[in-house]
């Protein structure tokens, strides 16, 4: 017992060094001396983003910590260095970024109403063909700006190749590893402003979407799916294609009454998890010794209908044990190939991840 609390409270310690010493915010913010429209060999991704965050003047924030009640609607385009390597992600300690070997996030938008910003996302789908027409929505975990979540999402949209429209999902986080307990609350308190943003998806021209939800994310995508399951309004349209789960910090007896409440209203559920994880060693600590789904045995899942990836024996993540989603080279891939190439034309037109499963060379159960 004592060797496990002291182990905890190295964690915490971590949490506290790394958060103290996180890299500069740099949306908004080009190199005069070398742009990001000069190096033609960097790729760019548009990122749209849809926020609970309140708008703030700092430089390169965009978006602070502090909770708006409206979602705020807007977009950026990511600059992915020419050197980039798969799996990591190439973040400058120190501004201006430089393009030819660092992420920057440049023409930041504000899309004053929701029906530019649906004109926007459908003008990005408009440019793919028909029967690819899809959108990756992505929601953050704990401790995170909004430059974090951004990079994060264009990392792994250039590293599995997703070929649709990437959203962000960027609910207010603190992004300060000691208030915990006011990113839960952040999270929860966004789960209105989700839903909603899953109406809009509805007005725009996708043919579906999948939710691919990190850590703390997983909370609030879960949260707000069994609300929708109880009032009857999820995926009421038939759009949404698979709920991903990475490292899902949840309450594993909170997961078990989610999934209850849900029954079979939608049963396309992947959850990755590695029972290495560090990070939710550190929430099962502020939690009283609870669980948390993302570091639980794959075994104990086996009942409640998901499909389980457990990635304990993956080792070559970039990003330390809770981000093996993104930083480990093989498993990034692999999600790629199950988000691109899994499509059932022969169906009803939607896809799944069974190709996921197939790439990885891990113990995963299927149900």
């Amino acid at each position: 017992m004592m060797r496990r609390c002291c182990s905890y409270l190295l964690i915490v310690v971590n949490f506290v060094v790394i958060s103290c010493s996180r890299p500069p915010d740099l949306v908004g913010i080009d190199n005069p001396e070398i742009t990001v429209a000069s190096v033609e060999t960097a790729t760019r991704h548009k990122i749209f983003m849809a926020t609970t965050r309140s708008a703030t003047e700092a430089l390169g924030a965009f978006y602070s910590d502090r909770r708006s009640p409206e979602l705020a609607l807007t977009s950026v385009d990511v600059s992915i260095p020419p050197n980039h390597v798969l799996g990591n992600l190439e973040r400058p300690n120190r501004m201006p970024p430089n393009p030819r070997t660092e992420f920057a996030i440049v023409n930041p938008t504000v899309y004053e109403t929701e029906k530019s910003f649906v004109a926007s996302v459908n003008v990005a789908l408009q440019r793919l063909p028909r029967n690819e027409r899809y959108i990756l929505l992505f929601v953050h975990g704990y401790n995170n700006t909004t430059s974090d979540s951004l990079l994060r999402l264009a990392q792994f949209v250039e590293d599995t190749n997703y070929q649709g429209v990437a959203v962000l999902f960027s609910w207010a986080s603190a992004a300060q590893a000691t208030k915990y307990v006011y990113d839960m609350n952040s999270a929860l308190i966004a789960r209105p402003l989700l839903a909603d943003l899953g109406r809009i998806f509805g007005n725009t021209n996708a043919e579906g979407y999948d939710i691919f939800a990190h850590s703390m994310g997983a909370l609030l995508a879960m949260e707000t799916a069994r609300d929708m399951a109880r009032i009857g309004q999820l995926d009421r349209l038939g759009r949404l294609i698979n709920i991903v789960l990475a490292s899902p910090d949840i309450d594993i007896d909170l997961f078990r009454a989610q999934m209850a409440q849900i029954d079979n209203k939608f049963d396309k559920f992947f959850v990755l998890l590695s029972q290495d994880d560090n990070a939710l060693g550190f929430s099962r600590w502020i939690a009283g010794g609870v669980p948390r789904l993302g570091s639980a045995d794959s075994s104990e899942l086996g009942e409640l209908g998901v499909t389980t990836i457990d990635l304990t024996a993956i080792q070559d993540s970039t990003s330390g044990s809770h981000s093996k989603f993104a930083g480990s080279p093989r498993v990034v891939q692999s999600i790629g190939r199950g988000l691109n190439s899994s499509k059932d034309f022969a169906g009803n037109g939607t896809y799944n991840l069974s190709d996921f499963l197939a790439y990885l060379p891990i113990r995963h159960l299927d149900n």
